[in-house]
């Protein structure tokens, strides 16, 4: 653990905007609520410096993520509704939740790991990385949104909601999606997870990977659910994005991504 101590606090914030929980700790706390959570609840971190690497969980059967926080501070809305469907029933549920942070380790920082995996990402997220976004989620739906390629569920046999969460395209030609990292990184390899919810599913069988030195590498895939990788020279960025995604000739019109791997350290 880092010398430096660091005041960590965790609220939980109702919609008027009033606490319904908090709780504060140097370097490590835990937040205990007690109540079901209401529709416009988050949770909401601060730390006493920012450009942190924290271990955050925002519910005890969720898990936790290692997260590159920007900033002082970084929200978490509850999901409800629609919005709660890529995830597994059992996050958010009942009256007693259990919400952790601490500050992530010299060891865990600066290990070879997949440094897209963020199962706390949401589309709205702009506080903490990596964060995923894309130019297009079919009808905007939770089950379909880009932030589903990064929450490390591979189940790819199907649609919809979780297990099967992925990102749709909505049948654009144009489609991309861009893995952020919030500061720059070392990478040397790519697995990706097409959705292989054969017949109903196309896929792709080219890709082109751009980087944030603008660099492109063009990438043949075959059918398959598994994770197919792609290995590189190491190189340094701050982004990676998959575009230029060309669909197989088979009929169906709705190719789809499962999950997107980045592997690396930090530069």
């Amino acid at each position: 653990m880092e010398t430096n101590p660091v005041m960590l606090t965790l609220k939980l914030l109702r919609a008027d905007m009033s606490t319904g929980a908090v709780s504060s700790a140097e370097n490590e706390v835990n937040l205990v609520y007690t109540s079901e959570y209401q529709e416009g609840d988050s949770i909401v971190l601060e730390a006493s410096e920012s450009g942190r690497f924290l271990m955050f969980q925002a519910d005890d059967a969720l898990g936790s993520a290692l997260v590159y926080v920007k900033g002082d501070s970084a929200w978490y809305t509850i999901p409800f509704g629609e919005k709660r469907i890529c995830y597994s029933p059992k996050p958010f549920s009942g009256n007693r939740h259990l919400i952790s942070v601490r500050v992530a380790t010299d060891e865990e920082i600066n290990s070879y790991r997949n440094l897209a995996l963020n199962v706390m990402d949401q589309q709205s997220n702009t506080f903490y990385f990596p964060h995923a976004h894309a130019n297009v989620e079919t009808r905007e739906e939770s089950v379909f949104a880009a932030r589903n390629v990064i929450d490390g569920v591979k189940e790819s046999r199907s649609h919809g909601e979780w297990p099967y969460q992925s990102w749709g395209i909505n049948q654009r030609a144009d489609a991309e999606i861009t893995i952020e990292f919030g500061r720059e990184v070392s990478i040397d390899k790519v697995t990706i997870y097409l959705r292989a919810d054969f017949p109903h599913d196309n896929w792709w069988k080219q890709v082109t990977l751009r980087f944030s030195d603008n660099e492109t590498m063009v990438c043949d895939l075959i059918k398959t659910g598994a994770g197919q990788t792609i290995t590189f020279e190491k190189r340094t960025v701050e982004w990676i994005r998959l575009e230029q995604l060309i669909k197989s000739d088979e009929p169906s019109p709705f190719p789809a991504l499962t999950q997107f791997e980045v592997y690396g350290t930090e530069a």
